[in-house]
Order: structure tokens, then sequence, then C-alpha cells
């Protein structure tokens, strides 16, 4: 080995990593993000305190007559027909708590974000949970893990959080209805939602008042 030649050492690196990638892995780069992020059109009539209450309201829902994740209507249709980058973030198991390997992905999608063609946006990061478990703890699962992805992009990787919202849909809106409890169904969605509004010009200090022109006071004797 010690004869080895720096190149093959290379090149044998290199095949142990290519070995140990994931099958069907695709490096998430930033000009994808922002060619999927940049078709903005129109802003929907968003609101996302109803929205949070509706999503927490549905997922408490008991009734014997409640279809099963795979036929449950979408809560929030207006999010799907909006630019839309969903991406593969990894958390511990049942925590928020992003994995040291899925900084760089965030910070790719940071870089997407102050790229000119997105720096009129603004953003909406919405977390999703497989369904398995309690419904209820999902979606407060996925409100967790979309807050810190909306933290991580403003306190790590400085952007404004003017530009930042977070909401977490459970298995409220599943991404792959078909298979409810598959891993597709845990990506973090980065979506555009409006234009960024812009910070009015500070208006200019007003102009000291000339002083008046009067006439000398003559002084009595």
């Amino acid at each position: 080995m010690r004869g080895m030649s720096t190149s093959l050492l290379g090149l044998i690196a290199a095949s142990l990593l290519v070995a140990s990638a994931p099958a069907g892995a695709q490096e998430v780069t930033r000009e994808d993000i922002v060619r999927q992020l940049s078709r903005f059109e129109t802003a929907p009539t968003l609101d996302l305190p109803a929205l949070k209450q509706q999503t927490q309201e549905r997922s408490k829902i008991r009734s014997r007559n409640e279809p099963p994740p795979q036929k449950r209507t979408p809560i929030a249709p207006e999010l799907m027909r909006l630019p839309t980058f969903n991406v593969d973030i990894q958390f511990d198991v049942d925590t928020p708590i992003v994995r040291p390997e899925s900084y760089q992905t965030v910070g790719r999608i940071a870089d997407a974000m102050v790229y000119a063609d997105l720096l009129p946006y603004t953003f909406l990061i919405v977390g999703h949970i497989e369904a398995n478990g309690k419904r209820e703890s999902n979606v407060i699962l996925s409100q967790r893990r979309a807050d810190a992805i909306r933290d991580i992009l403003a306190n790590t990787f400085k952007i404004s959080v003017k530009r930042l919202q977070s909401i977490g849909l459970g298995e409220e809106q599943l991404l792959d209805p078909s298979k409810p409890t598959a891993p597709i169904n845990q990506q973090i969605q980065i979506i555009t939602v409006a234009k960024a509004v812009e910070e009015a010009a500070a208006p200019s200090p007003a102009a000291a008042p000339a002083p008046s022109k009067q006439a000398p006071r003559k002084h009595r004797n």
C-alpha cells in the first residue's frame, strides 16, 4: 500500500463513495430549486392561522366514517397549484432535529432564495409526515420540522425572516396518497407564495424653513 500512487488511491476512494451512495440518489442543485420556484404567477388567498387551526382540528377526528389516509381530500389544495420544490431532509427519529448531512441541502435552498430570480419572493415551508402513529402527533411534529427548517434558513444562512413562513400538515395532505406510509410523505416542501413587500424608502428629512426676511427694528432713543 505504501508504494501505491496518489491517483490510484483517489480512484479507489471515489469508487467506494459511489458504491456507498443510495441507489437513485440525486444531488439537489441551486439551479433545480430556482427553476422550480421561479414559476410564480398569482398569489393565493392564504390564511395560515386558519389553515393551522383547521389541520389541528381535522387530525383529532375519531369518526368511524373518516376515510382512510389514501382517500382523504387535500386540506390545502391551493398549495398544490403553486411553484413547489420537494426535498428530502433527514431528521432524527420523531424529532425536529436536522441531521448534519442535510445542512448542505438546506444551504443550497438558501443559495437559491438569494438568487436574483427568487429574491423578490416569499416562501412557505411545509412539513409532512407519513401516515403512521397518531394523526394529531404527526401534525405537531410536522410543524416543528417546518419551523426548524425556517429557523436554520434564517439563523444559519441569514435569509430574512420576513420572507419565510412555515406550516405542518402532518398526514392531512399526503404527497403520495397511494402509498400513505412511504418515505416520500416525509419530504419538506418549499413553496413560492407571494411577492416580497418592498420596504418604503425613508422620507428625506424636512428642510428647515428659511428665515423670514424682516426689516431690522429701529432702536428708539
